[in-house]
């Protein structure tokens, strides 16, 4: 049965509903928020290109992370199309010869509601990332094997670290990595490059809003990196959520008297099976869908751990020791935030779209 409307207004609408889809892309998460993409847009069709000027040279040399990025913003893409109503036709790393061309997406025929792409694409700006620590409120099993489930639909695994030692092990390497990358010149400046100073208008890297000014202690400890660079620079506890203020704890009893300490959170490893581009760009999607889930379901976040994985031989050690062979993508950790939701800020969309001819 054709369309009641003329063509020309379909086509119209579905252009509308790209651009539209990119716009929710821009909020993807991306390593230290380089928001590492641009989309062409050509009618129907949104060419994903990664920008390889955005890429961290020092940390992310092969552009891992930057895919990984890019895939978040992929599947974004996806969810948002669905949730316009309409089916998203995704050819993935579509042309040899144009490496950085990571996926070509089309607005496609109209589809019936789907229901749970509009819940998923509802909190998009919402799903934010956390640097601090979590409340112990648990997170439903139920939720858990939702998100391993999406996971799995990517090609992905999402491992639940429970095992203390492991998670100490983890947290070890995390806190080592951090010395190590502390130590070297090049990657403190690259890192500095994208903390600036409060008071930026940048619209892209870790601004002191975006993370606590003194990162509660949690047990085991994962290393958060420095973006204030000794500065003191970051976002203020509100009164009674100062780190070492638990009763009985160094600070003297500025939390009020029997509040619960916050706690590390879920521990989670995500691993691919393969380390191709392909596998980054399935890794990222994963990711993003497993935390649209969990936003929508229980409005949980994730503090992301990526120092270990800048190391070649932890990452190697990681997937060999805690991965059964797995390629580690991404560690993080995943619960209720403590504390005030902090806030990020993000390029519009008219910054990253280019039309193609």
């Amino acid at each position: 049965m054709g369309s009641m409307w003329p063509r020309s207004t379909v086509t119209d609408r579905r252009a509308e509903d790209a651009r539209r889809a990119v716009e929710a892309a821009v909020w993807a998460p991306s390593v230290h928020n380089t928001q590492p993409w641009r989309f062409g847009l050509r009618g129907t069709r949104i060419g994903l290109r990664a920008d390889p000027d955005r890429r961290l040279e020092v940390a992310d040399p092969e552009g891992r992370e930057m895919l990984i990025s890019c895939g978040a913003a992929l599947f974004t893409l996806r969810v948002a199309i669905r949730a316009l109503g309409h089916e998203a036709e995704v050819h993935v790393l579509p042309d040899p010869d144009r490496p950085h061309l990571l996926a070509d997406v089309h607005v496609g025929a109209r589809i019936e509601e789907d229901e749970d792409a509009r819940r998923l694409y509802a909190v998009v700006r919402r799903r934010r990332t956390h640097r601090g620590a979590f409340r112990p409120d648990p997170v439903r099993p139920s939720l858990l094997s939702a998100m391993k489930l999406e996971a799995e639909r990517e090609g992905v695994r999402l491992i639940q670290v429970v095992e203390t030692h492991t998670q100490l092990a983890l947290a070890g390497l995390t806190q080592a990595a951090e010395h190590i990358q502390q130590m070297s010149p090049a990657y403190a400046g690259e890192a500095a490059r994208w903390a600036p100073a409060p008071g930026s208008r940048r619209a892209d890297g870790v601004h002191e809003v975006s993370y606590p000014s003194r990162p509660p202690h949690t047990e085991p400890d994962f290393a958060a990196r420095d973006f204030a660079r000794g500065h003191g620079w970051g976002a203020r506890e509100e009164p009674g959520h100062e780190p070492g203020n638990e009763p009985g704890g160094e600070g003297g009893g500025g939390q009020a008297a029997g509040a619960p300490r916050p706690v590390t959170g879920l521990v989670i490893l995500v691993a691919t099976p393969d380390d191709t581009p392909l596998d980054w760009l399935r890794a990222g999607q994963a990711l993003q869908r497993a935390l649209l889930r969990a936003t929508a379901e229980a409005d949980l976040a994730a503090a992301f751990h990526t120092q270990p994985l800048e190391i070649p031989e932890f990452r190697e050690f990681i997937g060999r020791r805690f991965c059964n062979g797995h390629h580690p993508q991404m560690l993080m950790r995943l619960g209720v935030p403590d504390g005030p939701v902090l806030t990020t800020v993000r390029r519009p969309a008219e910054e990253v779209v280019y039309e193609e001819t």
